[in-house]
């Protein structure tokens, strides 16, 4: 009980508010999200219709060079942001091994909140948390792509499906269905790097934290449910 009430103590009620609208705005976003999808038109909704339809075209062909391509192409982006989020964690990391030199320069930085160095450490500690949760996803999306290519590459020829009486449906589903689940890690990762910016508001004040967290929510669905893009692909 002590324990709890001491960790209670370590920040100003305004900051453990300020926590309690982020963590539930992400976790309660990402819900709504996945649940939105099939009653809602979202990008990654009709995006994996795309995919399904490319892994039925797939079937049609008899070489299958550019299909190879696109999925290498597609999995050099969460590559290149696992790569980056390494240098992030390194860089976090670092600024942890030296706390007190980093809470006297932010301490000089104007509209900074002035906190002790155990406050500051723990927001380094949320942002640290953000994006190993993010490098993680990132290189799990790497991974589903590489199964999403093994089934493509291990597809029967076109001529089979004819011959044998293959599914071509069934291989667009499982195969396009695996690449999706690829596309909607990387898009977690993605919402991770999002949130992280709402995570630095925390370092200028509570009030700040709150309302980035806000706006990034309002950002997400706009994107993800209100876009042109959207507009353009369900139309």
């Amino acid at each position: 009980m002590d324990t709890a009430l001491n960790l209670l103590r370590l920040l100003p009620w305004t900051d453990w508010l300020a926590l309690l609208v982020f963590f539930p705005a992400w976790t309660g976003y990402a819900a709504f999200a996945n649940r939105r999808i099939g009653r809602q038109p979202s990008l990654l909704a009709a995006m994996n219709k795309v995919r399904r339809q490319w892994m039925l075209q797939a079937t049609f062909r008899e070489v299958r060079v550019v299909d190879g391509v696109v999925i290498q192409n597609l999995s050099s982006s969460p590559q290149f942001f696992a790569s980056t989020t390494i240098l992030i964690i390194g860089g976090l990391l670092a600024v942890l091994g030296t706390a007190d030199k980093a809470t006297e320069f932010a301490r000089e930085l104007p509209f900074a909140a002035r906190t002790t160095a155990i406050v500051f450490d723990m927001k380094v500690l949320l942002l640290l948390g953000i994006f190993v949760y993010a490098f993680f996803r990132f290189t799990w999306s790497m991974r589903q792509y590489t199964f999403g290519a093994l089934l493509v590459a291990a597809a029967p020829e076109a001529t089979r499906f004819l011959d044998e009486g293959l599914s071509r449906e069934a291989f667009a589903d499982k195969a396009g269905r695996v690449v999706g689940m690829a596309a909607e890690t990387f898009n977690d990762g993605l919402r991770a790097y999002y949130f992280s910016f709402a995570a630095i508001g925390w370092f200028f004040s509570p009030l700040l934290f709150a309302a980035a967290t806000a706006g990034v929510v309002y950002i997400l669905y706009q994107r993800e449910f209100r876009s042109d893009v959207l507009a353009v692909l369900t139309a």
